[in-house]
C-alpha cells in the first residue's frame, strides 16, 4: 500500500512562506549543526511529490537537496530547468490517480510537499504522518501550512524533538476513523 508523508519547516506563527513565496526566513542548512532528520527521512521514501508554488522557491536551491525521483503537481507548469529535467517530472492528476499512479511504479512512501498539495492529500486521505519542523522565527504574514477544510483530521502526536539550534521538530500519525 502507498502512503504519503509529509516533512516540513513553518514559521513560529504557521507560515510555510513569505506571501509571496519566498523561504528567505529558513535557516541555511550550512549554519546549522545538525540535519533535522531531513536526510533519514528522505532515505526512508520512494520519491516526492511536491506543489507548483513550492517547486518554483526551491528549483535554484544549489545543491539540489532532493536524492529521489520527483513529481510536481501544476496546472500552469510547462517544463522543469534544464538541470533537473532528469529528476523532476510534471503531472496535472489528482492526488488519487498520482498515488495510484506511483504505486503501479513500485512506490510505497511518497514525501508530500507544499502547502496547497499537502491540504489536498490530507483532504484525500492519503497522508499517514506529518513531521512538522517549527523555526523560532515570526514572519507576520505569508502562505499557512494548514487553511479551511471540508471536516476535521483527528491526529495523533508521536513524539516532539527540541534541537540545539532551536528548531522543534512533531510528529503527528492521522488518525483513520474505524
Amino acid at each position: 500500500m502507498i502512503t504519503g508523508h509529509v516533512f516540513i519547516a513553518t514559521s513560529l506563527d504557521g507560515y510555510i512562506a513569505r506571501p509571496d513565496g519566498r523561504l528567505d526566513w529558513l535557516p541555511d542548512p550550512a549554519d546549522l549543526a545538525e540535519d533535522h532528520g531531513f536526510d533519514a527521512f528522505m532515505a526512508s521514501v520512494d520519491g516526492v511529490v511536491m506543489g507548483r508554488g513550492t517547486f518554483e522557491a526551491v528549483q535554484g536551491f544549489d545543491p539540489w537537496p532532493y536524492v529521489k525521483p520527483m513529481i510536481v503537481l501544476s496546472q500552469s507548469l510547462e517544463a522543469v530547468p534544464e538541470r533537473l529535467a532528469d529528476d523532476v517530472e510534471i503531472s496535472r492528476q489528482a492526488p488519487e490517480e498520482l498515488m495510484a499512479r506511483l504505486a503501479a511504479r513500485g512506490w510505497r512512501r511518497v514525501y508530500v510537499d507544499g502547502g496547497a498539495v499537502i491540504r489536498s492529500f490530507l483532504g484525500a486521505g492519503l497522508i499517514d504522518d506529518l513531521l512538522i519542523t517549527r523555526i523560532p522565527v515570526l514572519i507576520g504574514a505569508g502562505r499557512p501550512l494548514f487553511g479551511p477544510l471540508a471536516a476535521d483530521i483527528p491526529l495523533a502526536h508521536i513524539g516532539t524533538t527540541a534541537y540545539p539550534s532551536g528548531l522543534v521538530g512533531s510528529r503527528y500519525k492521522v488518525l483513520r476513523p474505524a
